[in-house]
């Protein structure tokens, strides 16, 4: 029986652990920008690199 509540008790410790990970990310701004990673795959990053390619040689 103890065992149970000693697992009990860690399971309760790591779930604090996420959602105070999760609270300081919030806080911290990582959430705000929801616009930019959706529309990001339709830029070209390739075209820019071969430009910088050119502009050296």
């Amino acid at each position: 029986m103890s065992v149970l509540i000693l697992l009990i008790v860690i399971s309760l410790a790591v779930a604090v652990a996420f959602l105070v990970a999760f609270l300081w990310s919030v806080r911290s701004g990582q959430y705000e920008d929801d616009y930019t990673p959706s529309v990001r795959i339709l830029f070209d990053e390739n075209k820019q690199q071969t430009s910088n390619k050119e502009k050296s040689n």
